[in-house]
């Protein structure tokens, strides 16, 4: 499975970069990736927080390792969005991350916009969904 999300903010002078890992549904309902899978924002939440317990640790196209490290991590959920007193639908549902890059030449693509999005990937069970 793989998930990407757009780069929003980038902070050129101290190499951060901050943005959506992954949406799993906006105002208009469940996001299919480019993959054509949906995922659930439980799901998504479940995900995340492995990843923040057991690696945090950034790549390069899901081939290099430790090009940078996990410095923010928030999954937006309907009672997280509602508990900051935020309007229903005033955030997409999703996972939002800050990255401190390390690698140099990784940072240079980001800077140039050739890497313009983060990607997830991971490991799931495919279910069919019903279009009803």
């Amino acid at each position: 499975m793989k998930i990407t999300g757009k780069i929003i903010k980038a902070n050129f002078d101290e190499k951060k970069v901050f943005g959506w890992a992954s949406v799993a549904a906006d105002e208009n309902g469940a996001i299919v990736d480019s993959d054509g899978d949906i995922i659930k924002i439980d799901e998504l939440e479940t995900a995340a927080y492995g990843f923040v317990v057991h690696s945090r640790t950034g790549g390069e196209m899901h081939e290099k390792t430790g090009i940078g490290v996990l410095i923010e991590s928030m999954v937006f959920t309907p009672e997280k969005i509602a508990a900051l007193n935020l309007p229903e639908n005033s955030l997409p549902l999703g996972w939002w991350v800050g990255f401190q890059i390390f690698d140099e030449a990784v940072w240079q693509k980001i800077k140039s916009g050739e890497y313009s999005m983060f990607s997830i990937g991971g490991e799931a069970t495919r279910e069919a969904v019903s279009n009803e």
